[in-house]
C-alpha cells in the first residue's frame, strides 16, 4: 500500500468535494477544479470535512502506484481551490525587464524584439518589479508549466547567470577563461 495514498486530505472551511463515477470536483473560495480518476479500482470516501482515497487489498501494483498518485492530486486540488499557488521568476542581465500588459507578460530580455506570453486560462501574472515576475493560479499543474515556459524563453548562461530563472533557484557559475602565462 501507498503511504501518500492512506493519508487522509483534511478539507478546509468553504471547500467541497464531491465524486461522480471517478469525476472529483473541488470547490473553494478561489474557483472550481475537476479531474478524472482513470483507474475505476480506487475509491473516494467522504466523511464530513475529511476525504481518503481506497486502494482495494490485491490490488495490481500499477493501481497501488497510481493509488498515491491520486490523493495527491487530489490534496492539491484542495490546496489550490483555497490557497492558490505562485511561481516566483527573476529576471537577470543588462537591460532584461519585464511588464505585464492585460492577459500577456511582454519580456525584453536580450532578443530583437520584445517576447509576449499570454496567460492560459486561470492564470495571472504579477511584476512586482521590472525582474521579478510571478505566476499565480489555481491549478498547480498548470502554474508549473506556465512559468516553466516563460523561463524557457532564455535560459540561464552559467558564464554572467543572465536569463530566466526561479527564485529558489541556485545557479552554479563556470569559472571564465584563464590569462596565458
Amino acid at each position: 500500500m501507498s503511504r501518500i495514498g492512506k493519508k487522509p486530505i483534511t478539507l478546509p472551511a468553504g471547500v467541497t468535494l464531491s465524486c461522480d463515477n471517478g469525476l472529483v470536483t473541488v470547490k473553494g473560495a478561489k474557483g472550481t477544479l475537476t479531474r478524472q480518476i482513470a483507474e475505476e479500482k480506487i475509491g473516494v470516501e467522504i466523511n464530513g470535512n475529511v476525504v481518503t482515497l481506497t486502494c482495494p487489498d490485491g490490488a495490481k501494483s500499477e493501481v497501488q502506484a497510481k493509488h498515491g498518485l491520486y490523493r495527491a492530486l487530489v490534496a492539491n486540488m484542495v490546496k489550490g481551490v483555497s490557497e492558490g499557488f505562485t511561481r516566483n521568476l527573476i529576471i537577470n542581465g543588462v537591460g532584461y525587464k519585464a511588464a505585464v500588459q492585460g492577459n500577456k507578460l511582454v519580456l525584453n530580455i536580450g532578443y530583437s524584439h520584445p517576447i509576449e506570453v499570454v496567460a492560459p486560462q486561470g492564470i495571472t501574472f504579477a511584476c512586482p518589479t521590472q525582474t521579478e515576475i510571478t505566476v499565480s493560479g489555481i491549478d498547480k499543474e498548470l502554474v508549473g508549466q506556465t512559468a516553466a515556459n516563460i523561463k524557457a524563453k532564455r535560459p540561464v548562461e552559467p558564464y554572467h547567470a543572465y536569463g530566466v530563472r526561479y527564485k529558489e533557484e541556485t545557479v552554479i557559475m563556470k569559472e571564465g577563461k584563464k590569462a596565458g602565462k
